[in-house]
């Protein structure tokens, strides 16, 4: 990195930067509601009081700034008006509007004047003027920097925000200027999880452009990407999920673009090469891949894995692409798909999905039917049909829990989306063409290794008497090792073997054709998927003992990968076991996950064929993959002494964060997890 890159980047880990943040808490709930506002114009009133109270911050030759100084976002309703909402409604995720992908590409080109014009032509409504006044906050935020780069003596700075965000991007920097302004203007009003998207493909014409003009050259170019992007993990800590990183910054490059054509290009290389040099947790990359992918693009990707970022994540258009399609997305739409938050595939600028609106419990499920319906099933056949009926009723269940959802407006999000402001008067929705729903898959391996093992003990070889296994079950294996040690040594999934492997493909198709079988309130339909976010930790802290050997209360694989009690073979044996499923069918998203010791990446060998495993992984049909490569007695050493590890980066479950940062149920479940040393 250069040296003013290099100034930024310690300025950043030097954190001084939050001295100027402010603990002041806002009330302007009780205000709102005092006055009986609106509650789609409390969000745009909320946006212009915030932009006046934020304290600017800006440092010597700053081209981004935009820093945040409130920590907390007011709640747009008082206690009493929430629970007025939860008793009525569904609340999901505080009901604001997030983890969506905003029309980048539009608003950088246009700038929002010509969104102001918009709106001045259609009837004067409350949902139109709460646009109008969402703009003018955005637009006042950005005089305000403006302003105060000129008396900083910031000029390039002052000059470009002259002209965005109210007016198109005119260069590659101003366009990188227009995203960070629109990245920090959504986080201040309350949107969360926000999406990076396809930037290599949106920002790809000011790129060009440049470079043809000679504006900037590539290592100028290179230079403004690192600046956003560490513009971007500034405020990063005051953005968490359910653990600090879990922000959903995520960026996408490559696949293949609208027309099907290889999306690649000088832009992508050059993210990946910042990614590289900085070493940070965001943006997380993902990288879009197909059987047409060329070989240095799998080499520039593995490049990251080594580094230890726990990304760039792979999703296979080959699978991806159809899989929308069967969905009843528009073959355009599908093809310009990016990842939201963690691995969900959604479409920028025309959805409003939401991908993560709730997880199905496998291990629970298949647990349950086993308690119930075991001794009265005289073969394992009887007691499959059962497992199906008992799947049904799940999904009917989430389905019905998740179909009264409750959304607050959100008119900056509603503005950025796609197609004229005539079409998003509904601001909670968007007005946008997609409102499907997604479900993950929870302890998918648990559930069938534990099936699995039934099937062989109980019903095939009658090693184990049904009751003896209940019993056990019941007695979390205690004094019962031996029973506990037959369950953990039949065959897993992961191995490759097809008789368990066969489970998987039938529970993931009973999956996709309940959750199939339903429409949401909008009409949308509901995404099986193979993911678990933080489930695989929630769902196991009151999971009793399962079939597979498991004990009470211990975690649950993380996402689509195999327990932590099966002992694999090799690498190659579990991409061929999770590849066998149809995958088409259960492309909610949710990633094969695998670790790999660092010291495979010692050398260039090493290396290639960590490459060679990504596209053999794309070859047999898998959809989506995330490497992580750690060193457990690294690891160990982080907890015992987190001050020799400050940034000691990982892949949790759909993102990457410092290691020291996490809760210590996580971190455990990482050491836990199968390394493979080759």
């Amino acid at each position: 990195m250069n040296a003013r890159i290099k100034v930024i980047y310690e300025r950043l880990l030097a954190k001084e930067y939050r001295l100027n943040r402010s603990d002041e808490v806002y009330d302007f709930a009780n205000d709102f509601a005092f006055n009986k506002v609106d509650y789609i114009s409390r969000s745009s009133q909320r946006l212009a009081k915030l932009v006046e109270l934020e304290k600017l911050t800006l440092y010597p030759e700053d081209r981004f700034g935009f820093y945040r100084s409130l920590k907390s976002i007011p709640s747009l309703l008082t206690d009493d008006e929430w629970q007025e909402l939860r008793s009525k409604y569904t609340i999901f995720d505080g009901a604001y509007v997030g983890n969506i992908a905003s029309d980048y590409e539009t608003i950088i080109r246009v700038g929002f004047q010509e969104k102001l014009k918009e709106i001045e032509n259609e009837p004067n409504d409350i949902e139109l003027l709460a646009m109008k006044e969402t703009i003018k906050a955005v637009l006042r935020i950005s005089q305000r920097y403006q302003e105060y780069a000129l008396l900083k003596g910031n000029k390039e700075l002052a000059e470009a925000l002259k002209i965005v965000p109210l007016k198109g991007a005119e260069s590659f920097y101003q366009a990188c200027l227009f995203l960070k302004i629109l990245n920090y203007s959504l986080w201040l009003n309350g949107n969360k999880h926000i999406t990076i998207g396809r930037f290599d493909q949106y920002m790809l014409s000011y790129f060009n452009n440049d470079m043809k003009n000679k504006v900037i050259n590539e290592e100028e170019a290179l230079e403004i990407i690192e600046e956003l992007f560490l513009s971007l993990n500034f405020d990063a800590d005051l953005y968490p999920g359910i653990q600090q990183g879990d922000n959903g910054q995520s960026l996408v490059v490559g696949g293949v673009d609208k027309e099907g054509k290889d999306a690649y290009n000088d832009l992508s290389r050059l993210v990946l090469l910042a990614s590289l040099e900085l070493n940070l947790i965001d943006p997380k990359i993902n990288m879009r891949v197909n059987k047409n992918t060329a070989q240095k693009w799998y080499d520039l990707g593995t490049q990251l894995t080594k580094k230890g970022l726990g990304f760039p994540q792979y999703s296979n258009d080959d699978i991806v692409i159809p899989a929308l399609l069967k969905w009843g997305y528009a073959e355009k739409d599908a093809r310009d798909y990016v990842v939201a938050a963690c691995w969900e595939f959604i479409i920028p600028g025309v959805a409003m999905d939401i991908p993560n609106i709730d997880a199905f419990n496998f291990a629970k499920v298949i647990n349950d039917t086993i308690h119930t319906y075991l001794l009265d099933s005289e073969t394992y056949e009887d007691l499959f049909i059962k497992v199906k009926t008992n799947m049904a009723k799940e999904v009917k269940r989430m389905v019905e829990l998740t179909n009264n959802l409750y959304m607050l407006p959100s008119p900056l999000q509603s503005v950025i989306m796609q197609g004229p402001i005539s079409k998003h008067l509904d601001i909670s929705l968007g007005g946008v063409k997609y409102y499907n729903y997604g479900f993950h898959g929870t302890g998918l391996s648990n559930a069938v290794d534990a099936l699995s093992a039934l099937k062989k003990t109980v019903y095939d070889n009658k090693e184990i008497l049904k009751e003896d296994l209940l019993k056990a079950l019941d007695n979390d294996f205690v004094n019962n090792e031996k029973l506990r040690n037959t369950l953990i040594n039949v065959c897993k999934m992961g191995t490759n073997d097809d008789y368990v492997d066969s489970i998987a493909c039938q529970l993931l198709e009973i999956f996709a054709k309940e959750c199939s079988s339903y429409k949401n309130q909008w009409g949308g339909i509901y995404r099986a998927g193979t993911g678990s976010a933080m489930y695989y930790i929630w769902y196991s802290q009151d999971l009793p003992a399962t079939a597979d050997g498991r004990r009470a209360k211990e975690n649950l694989s993380a996402n689509y990968s195999p327990s932590l009690n099966c002992n694999i073979p090799g690498v190659l044996s579990v991409i061929k076991s999770f590849t066998k499923p149809n995958l088409i069918n259960v492309c909610n998203g949710g990633p094969l996950t695998l670790e790999f010791h660092d010291s495979l990446f010692r050398n260039e060998e090493g290396s290639q064929k960590v490459a060679m495993l990504v596209q053999t992984f794309v070859a047999l049909g898998g959809h989506q993959l995330q490497l992580n490569s750690i060193n457990r007695d690294t690891l160990l050493d982080a907890q015992k002494n987190p001050e020799k590890h400050k940034n000691l980066i990982v892949r949790v479950w759909g993102w990457s964060g410092y290691f020291n940062e996490l809760d210590k149920v996580y971190q455990d479940h990482i050491i836990k997890r199968l390394e493979f040393m080759r």
